[in-house]
């Protein structure tokens, strides 16, 4: 059941103690930032937490839902595994879709530190990719920089050694 405020829409999700749930809406970028820029970013949703016995209800907020719907990667993070799941949120209810999004996804693991790869941004700093630590449920946060050659913002993650990361990115099918 999602719940209208005036500022948004919020729902609640109810995850087994050894389970951690994180979702991100996936943003169309917008057309006049489209021409050097990702089709698709995500955004992860903030959430309220509380434990009821011995599970974990989280309540998702989306501050602005768009009229046509939003929709969602819904990312359930267990030991040593990840379930993926898309949804829409629609005016009142969200849906867990049978049709996969595209999206590509992988588990990175390095014996040394590293950098993760230069991602681009938008210019209303807005990302493609998400990398997460799955034991936390945390996102690894870029560090951005400005690249002159080709005149845009750009992130690296800092990848910690001997540690698995799951990063994901939505692309834009060519079907």
């Amino acid at each position: 059941m999602v719940e209208n405020s005036l500022q948004g829409k919020y729902f609640s999700i109810t995850d087994p103690s050894n389970i951690n749930t994180v979702i991100y809406q996936v943003n169309k970028t917008e057309k006049e930032f489209a021409k050097n820029a990702p089709k698709y970013t995500v955004e992860r949703l903030e959430y309220a937490e509380e434990f009821v016995g011995e599970k974990k209800k989280k309540t998702f907020f989306i501050e602005n839902p768009a009229p046509e719907g939003n929709p969602l990667v819904i990312l359930s993070f267990a030991k040593e595994k990840v379930i993926v799941n898309m949804g829409f949120l629609d005016y009142d209810v969200v849906r867990i879709s049978k049709k996969p999004m595209p999206m590509r996804f992988q588990t990175l693991y390095n014996e040394e530190e590293t950098d993760f790869k230069d991602f681009a941004y938008t210019p209303n700093m807005q990302r493609p990719i998400s990398i997460i630590d799955p034991e936390t449920g945390e996102e690894v946060k870029p560090i951005l920089y400005f690249d002159e050659e080709a005149n845009e913002v750009k992130g690296k993650c800092k990848l910690k050694p001997y540690k698995k990361y799951f990063a994901f990115e939505i692309r834009e099918n060519k079907k």
